[in-house]
């Protein structure tokens, strides 16, 4: 079977453009790869193409926007997955402007698609009571409940995303003082996060207990379930809501309906902010890119905006009761005007 030319530089996009020209993560790869796959899904069963008969001189501005549509009428999506998949399709186009540009027109139709707007969720995030007993519910009599202490306190503490806690390998951590780990984040950037004493303790034994501070250890998984094989995201996320399950029977007022890995991400960053620490700091222990989505977490902290005007507030009105108060005949007084 020939080869036509939307295989050739689909091709050359996942596994040469975005590994050695963007430094893209396997996350993001994964991520623009899955898009392809349901872009030719709708091509075949939607439009009733044959697989090698889709070429980039069929495809259109129109056909894109039916897709996206297509994805939140059957397959249910948001507006926020929409939005991602119509970023994958916009970096493909991009690259093949400027290396096919017969169909330049096209592509530019392609890449005038604007982006739905969505409604941005309220951040879910723990007080700080809300964690301890988060922390509380693995049982630390077992190994596994140790295992389970370590890996949740450290992922609030260092304020993790659930990728990073599983890309993590022994030779991360630093246990000479002072104690540091480092992080794999979002695009191949590293961070080096600082670890307080008493989480230090609680990993340290951790490690201990599993033969892990070994020298031929260090390219081990950090955390690893019973086959020694590393956690991946679903087995991180299972053990997180098992045990935010667990908490809000016990006190449903410190635990939401609703709780993702990421929200002990968003708990260390209010909680940080809450104890007066620099929005640059927190940016670069959560590795935004970015201030202003560091900043996000100011404008959802309504306490500290509530503490700050308070702090500021001069009083200016009068310290007197309206007149029509110490009146007993409001209407007289309402006719006086």
């Amino acid at each position: 079977m020939t080869a036509t030319d939307f295989s050739k530089y689909l091709t050359a996009f996942l596994t040469k453009y975005l590994v050695n020209e963007r430094g893209a993560s396997p996350n993001t790869i994964k991520s623009y790869r899955d898009t392809f796959v349901q872009f030719i899904d709708y091509l075949i069963h939607q439009r009733g193409m044959k697989l090698q008969k889709i070429t980039l001189s069929v495809i259109t501005k129109e056909w894109i926007v039916d897709f996206l549509d297509w994805l939140q009428l059957e397959k249910k999506c948001g507006n926020a997955t929409r939005n991602n998949r119509l970023a994958a399709l916009h970096s493909f186009f991009k690259y093949v402007q400027f290396h096919y540009p017969d169909h330049l027109f096209e592509y530019q139709r392609i890449l005038s698609i604007k982006v739905k707007k969505h409604k941005k969720e309220n951040i879910n995030y723990l007080t700080i009571d809300g964690i301890r007993l988060l922390l509380e519910q693995p049982d630390a009599t077992t190994s596994k409940g140790r295992r389970d202490i370590a890996l949740l306190s450290l992922m609030y503490d260092t304020g993790a995303r659930v990728q990073e806690m599983v890309d993590l390998t022994v030779q991360d951590v630093h246990i000479d003082s002072p104690h540091t780990i480092r992080i794999m984040g979002k695009g191949q950037k590293v961070r080096i996060v600082p670890l307080m004493e008493e989480q230090m303790k609680i990993l340290l034994c951790y490690m201990k207990e599993n033969g892990l501070i070994r020298s031929e250890c260090r390219p081990y998984p950090l955390f690893s379930n019973n086959r020694k094989e590393k956690l991946t995201r679903g087995g991180i996320t299972h053990i997180v809501q098992k045990y935010a399950q667990s908490a809000r029977k016990k006190d449903s007022n410190l635990i939401p309906a609703k709780l993702s890995c990421h929200s002990l991400r968003h708990s260390k960053a209010m909680h940080l902010l809450q104890a007066g620490v620099n929005l640059v700091y927190i940016r670069d222990i959560l590795g935004h890119v970015s201030i202003q989505t560091t900043e996000i977490y100011a404008r959802a902290d309504s306490k500290q905006k509530r503490e700050a005007i308070e702090k500021a507030y001069i009083a200016v009105s009068p310290d007197v009761n309206p007149l029509w108060v110490n009146d007993d005949n409001l209407l007289d007084w309402l006719k006086s005007f």
